[in-house]
């Protein structure tokens, strides 16, 4: 079972099994005071995991959550055109770093956790740049408003990770190992 909504992250846990289900965890996702960047990103992921696992006693579940952070500063998903123009502009030039946690809840309610960072260096981008890619791809669903499957990917200068699907929204080699520690079978 899959402790979120997003259409991103429900595609990714395709590639790894056939069928299952996905249920909105209702979690706050409100930073903690003090909180960094990747303690908030496990946090949340467990969070939501344990939230769908509290209704579904029994199931296997797995909770997801990216944070974005240039130089300390969270860039939340933008929810605004606005948003969106001002979180690239302050990316333009810069390296974002994204924290990308997964948690699994076995069927007996332990937890299996990771954490996958990915750098990305934005290239120095124009006013219009930023403008015709925000009408075209309307990011404004993503933290540090862009999509790396999409049109995202044209504003990188290079990435850093271990998993490239972290980028997206859920780390599938993290994900598809934890997903053996909880039991179940996969290729």
């Amino acid at each position: 079972m899959l402790a979120s909504t997003s259409a991103y992250r429900a595609a990714l846990l395709r590639r790894l099994l056939d069928t299952f289900t996905q249920a909105a965890p209702g979690t706050d996702e409100d930073a903690l005071p003090g909180e960094s960047p990747h303690a908030r990103a496990a946090r949340l992921a467990e969070a939501k995991a344990r939230a769908v696992a509290a209704l579904h006693a029994g199931s296997v579940v797995i909770g997801s959550d990216q944070v974005a952070d240039l130089n300390g500063t969270v860039l939340d998903k933008p929810g605004t055109v606005t948003e969106a123009h001002r979180q690239l502009e302050a990316s333009s030039g810069n390296e974002v770093v994204f924290h990308t946690a997964v948690c699994v809840i076995d069927a007996q309610g332990n937890a299996h956790a990771h954490v996958d960072e990915t750098r990305v260096v934005f290239r120095t981008l124009a006013h219009d740049d930023i403008v015709r890619y925000v009408e075209r791809e309307r990011p404004l669903d993503c933290a540090g408003s862009f999509k790396c499957e999409g049109l995202g990917i044209t504003l990188f200068e290079r990435i850093r990770n271990e998993d490239p699907t972290a980028l997206v929204g859920l780390p599938l080699i993290a994900t598809s190992r934890l997903l053996r520690a909880a039991g179940l079978t996969l290729p």
